[in-house]
């Protein structure tokens, strides 16, 4: 064999192999575990459009670095045990950098700490619950908290509608909902407003007349509700089936565009609060709403909006991380470099800010952003301040 031949030979089998060939475009694998069945799916499906509108926009400008976005996406149901499972998969079997969720606070409580354990970063886009973040420091979320938005939507509302006591009902068996309830609790005796009754239901229930025909008697100003929408929707109908027109001031769960189908007629009235606004005409706000209505067909929500967010925040850490192959040391540059993101989008101006666990010590991160509390106001979120 000549030297040229075997010279070609070389070079055919480097360009089969790969072997010398410059690096092609690879995949950044994210885990996306959402509810995508059952009662939390109307938060869900949301969160998971958010996701992916925002990886086809950024795939479609040349990905991370000249690497593509891969979402791995799983159903975790709204359920505690299945969050655990399919973290596990995400993990350790699809072996992904990161995992975006769960759904819900309950199921955050129990899937994040195997996220901590496994030193794999965990961002939350819809847990609001106290002490998600204090599981440890791979655990982060853009999700503002109820603790910090639940004052704020109390102040606006009791402004507006003039409230001087009001009545509270809660879900008494759902980490969210009870945070909820301390929280109001808290800022309810910060603002000297009376409570006439507590009433408390759980998931799952359908009739809620009972309640609130105790509620009715006590004559409240306004309703202070801690629900999910498969509750807190119905309860809004039966109220005003009753007879009970006061406004309604709801947490986290309750600001959602689904409000206005699940309620139906009975959906106006109701107070929230929350980063995101369809009515904020931020550019960033106006361009998210536009895309997002092209693409799906429907409204953003707040969820969608939030879990778009947190695509685009996460993928400012990814620029600045050399993959290696090493995937632990991948795992553990993301976590360290996410913390100093600042970013501006549809929810506005976000920044991250640590949080301590239950000794004290430095934890995982929430997120620092003001809250806009909204009314409804005929099937729209209109602003207040």
């Amino acid at each position: 064999m000549t030297q040229k031949v075997f010279a070609n030979s070389l070079l055919a089998l480097a360009l089969a192999t790969g072997i010398g060939a410059s690096a092609h475009a690879a995949d950044i694998k994210l885990g996306v575990a959402e509810a995508l069945s059952g009662g939390a799916a109307q938060y869900g499906i949301s969160i998971r459009n958010g996701f992916q509108l925002a990886a086809d926009e950024i795939n479609a400008a040349g990905g991370v670095n000249g690497d593509k976005l891969q979402l791995v996406i799983e159903d975790e149901q709204g359920k505690k045990e299945e969050a655990i499972n399919v973290f596990k998969k995400l993990i350790f079997q699809d072996k992904v950098l990161m995992v975006f969720g769960p759904t819900l606070s309950n199921s955050a409580q129990a899937a994040d700490p195997v996220a901590q354990a496994a030193k794999t970063v965990a961002f939350g886009t819809s847990n609001t619950a106290d002490g998600i973040t204090s599981i440890g420091n791979y655990v982060f979320r853009n999700s503002v908290t109820e603790a910090d938005v639940l004052p704020e939507t109390l102040r606006v509302a009791i402004k507006h509608a003039h409230i001087k006591k009001v009545a509270v009902m809660y879900g008494n068996d759902d980490v969210f909902t009870k945070s909820g309830y301390d929280n109001f609790k808290k800022a309810l005796e910060d603002a000297h407003i009376p409570v006439t009754t507590t009433e408390t239901f759980a998931k799952g229930d359908v009739d809620f007349k009972a309640q609130l025909t105790k509620i009715k008697a006590t004559h409240p100003d306004a309703i202070v509700l801690s629900a999910l929408l498969a509750e807190g929707a119905p309860i809004m109908v039966q109220a005003r089936q009753l007879g009970i027109t006061v406004p309604f001031i709801g947490g986290n769960g309750m600001n959602s565009t689904k409000v206005f189908t699940l309620a139906k007629g009975a959906s106006d009235d109701l107070y929230v609060g929350s980063p995101w606004s369809a009515s904020n005409d931020s550019p960033e706000n106006v361009q998210f709403i536009k895309a997002y209505q092209a693409k799906f067909n429907t409204a953003p929500d707040q969820f969608a909006a939030q879990s778009f967010d947190a695509m685009h925040i996460l993928v400012q850490a990814l620029k600045t991380i050399k993959f290696t192959g090493d995937l632990a040391a991948e795992r553990t540059a993301l976590r360290d470099a996410l913390p100093s993101v600042k970013w501006t989008g549809a929810t506005g101006a976000f920044q991250f800010h640590q949080t301590t666990d239950k000794a004290g010590k430095p934890a995982g991160y929430d997120a620092q952003q003001k809250a806009i509390v909204s009314v409804t106001k005929g099937g729209q979120f209109v602003i207040e301040k």
